[in-house]
């Protein structure tokens, strides 16, 4: 009898029940005199200890500000140290803090802010090419005329306060400086009393999911979902207090707050920030000059990294470790970083917002054939299964869709009860929408997404699979491909491809490549060459504009959505 493709992470180590302030307490106690944050654009070196004593005057100053337990604080700003004092001071306060996406622009804020109804604001100036205090005056034009805490905005009902970063004093915004203020001693007692108050179960953070349709939902997460995960991610890399992680992936998003800073504060690693946003130069040059151990990253800024014109003039040999994830890692790509930037122990995270994020992991030790085949088997205390159509599950080796179940599991998508039973089932399983496999020993392939696999002529054809035979190509650097409407096949395939500095290529020489490799109907159709891809600010490939494109370029009639 074929065994089932389920799976239950078993571990020693018992989840923890703290919650994240008190969790941060005990940690900058006994990590104390060492590097705790490091932020290079901002000259930033602060130990534990430093770090709390920082950490401290925030929350005070939110709690002043008359912010309630339970409150909704959000921060808009690219990588900056703000940012982590915010992140560690909302939890300290019992204040959840909402995550708003730097590249985000007038509208969606202004979903964001009601959606979860914000009443006070932390800002970024501005980043790259958004002025973000430009933005939240359009929206409130009222904060011209009223003091800060006393905003009464037509357009933003709930919020009271807009905290600008830096010392600089706008009207109806309050300096981010006036929260660093030296707190009293019956301030320390109070918040310290607080957090006595506070539960691991309840809400410390909210993330809006990028949906490709419709508004973004938020999915919320619990101090219990997040601390538990970071735990995990950071011991699946053996992170210990002598290790400096660099994180060049954005605060914002999971990858960057919980697998990030949180991950380094579990195991009392140092947080090493490049700059604002990535810059593949900032990242060579952070990994040398700090002696970084560990680099997490999307696969498009390893290729970024790799292909740098300077990247031989860097020493990265202090690298050991690290997360590659985001979205599937191509193999060659792995190749070179284990080779080339020294991260022999580099692990492969598979995760979702929903999950806090991570479900499954690579370990250090993982044979380099199933490292990069692979994104690694179940975490500890989490249960994974795949299953058909119907909900049954499969037998190990056929493909089906991801479902999670676990202490990880969000707790829901803030006030939207149909969307959270979407996809959270009465059993408590999360299911994904990605369509994976899992082989005899457990380890789990993510085959591609349920909405991404292309039906040709009858026949399921995943995009990735094509995608890692393209990379094998001596000229080609990065590769996507996705389904494109056909009135012949229902679907047909059509690549993305960019070539390496220097390099020319025709249609007919890829399709020559792939002749006689991979089956006919696995061929591209259609081949695009690229000088880029449509990507969020996290890095992820979105394939839905490419599709979109092509409808548009091929004068193409498409009858599936987005």
């Amino acid at each position: 009898m074929q065994k089932a493709s389920h799976a239950q992470g078993a571990s020693d180590q018992p989840l923890l029940a703290q919650t994240i302030g008190r969790f941060f307490d005990d940690a900058c106690e006994r990590h104390g005199e060492r590097l705790a944050l490091r932020v290079r654009h901002q000259d930033v070196a602060w130990t534990y200890g430093e770090l709390r004593g920082q950490v401290d005057r925030v929350a005070c100053g939110l709690l002043r500000l008359g912010l309630q337990a339970g409150d909704r604080v959000g921060i808009w700003s690219q990588n900056r140290a703000e940012w982590v004092l915010v992140q560690f001071a909302a939890a300290k306060a019992g204040l959840v803090l909402v995550n708003i996406n730097p590249g985000y622009r007038r509208a969606e804020l202004e979903y964001a802010l009601n959606k979860v109804g914000c009443r006070a604001l932390v800002l970024s100036p501005s980043f790259k090419s958004s002025d973000y205090v430009e933005m939240i005056r359009d929206l409130a034009p009222e904060l011209d005329r009223c003091g800060p805490g006393e905003l009464r905005a037509e357009r933003l009902p709930e919020l009271r306060w807009v905290v600008r970063i830096g010392q600089q004093s706008l009207p109806g915004m309050l300096a981010f400086s006036a929260l660093l203020a030296e707190p009293s001693a019956d301030e320390l007692a109070a918040l310290q009393a607080l957090g006595e108050t506070l539960r691991a179960e309840q809400a410390v953070n909210i993330q809006f999911t990028s949906g490709t349709t419709g508004h973004p939902k938020g999915a919320t997460l619990s101090h219990r979902n997040i601390l538990n995960n970071a735990w995990f991610v950071g011991a699946a890399m053996r992170l210990g207090p002598a290790d400096k992680l660099c994180i060049p992936v954005p605060l914002y998003h999971c990858f960057g707050m919980v697998m990030g800073s949180l991950s380094c504060l579990c195991h009392g690693a140092a947080m090493v920030f490049p700059a604002e946003g990535f810059d593949a130069l900032s990242v060579l040059e952070a990994a040398q000059e700090e002696r970084c151990t560990a680099l997490h990253g999307v696969p498009t800024m390893f290729i970024a990294m790799l292909d740098h014109p300077r990247f031989a003039e860097f020493d990265l040999s202090s690298l050991r470790t690290g997360i590659m994830a985001g979205s599937p890692c191509p193999v060659e790509v792995m190749r070179r970083v284990i080779d080339r930037m020294h991260m022999a122990e580099v692990t492969i995270c598979y995760g979702m917002t929903e999950t806090s994020p991570v479900s499954l992991q690579s370990a250090t030790d993982t044979p380099l054939e199933q490292r990069v085949a692979t994104v690694g088997a179940v975490h500890p205390h989490v249960e994974v299964k795949i299953v058909d159509a119907d909900g049954g599950i499969v037998p190990r080796g056929q493909s089906g869709e991801l479902c999670v179940r676990g202490y990880s599991v969000m707790l829901g998508y803030w006030e939207d009860e149909e969307m959270t039973r979407a996809v959270i089932d009465a059993d408590g399983w999360m299911h994904t929408g990605d369509l994976a496999a899992m082989g005899g020993d457990g380890a789990v392939n993510i085959v591609g997404r349920l909405k991404d696999m292309v039906i040709r002529g009858g026949e399921n054809v995943y995009p990735r699979e094509i995608e890692e035979f393209l990379y094998r190509h001596p000229k080609i650097q990065d590769v996507q491909v996705v389904g494109v409407p056909d009135a012949r096949y229902g679907e047909e395939l059509c690549a993305w491809i960019r070539l390496r500095d220097g390099e020319r290529a025709t249609e007919d020489e890829i399709r020559s490549f792939c002749q006689g490799q991979i089956a006919h109907y696995k061929i591209p159709r259609y081949i695009e060459f690229v000088d880029s891809f449509p990507m969020t600010v996290t890095g992820k490939i979105q394939k839905y504009l490419m599709r979109r494109t092509m409808v548009e370029k091929l004068g193409l009639s498409d009858a599936r959505t987005a």
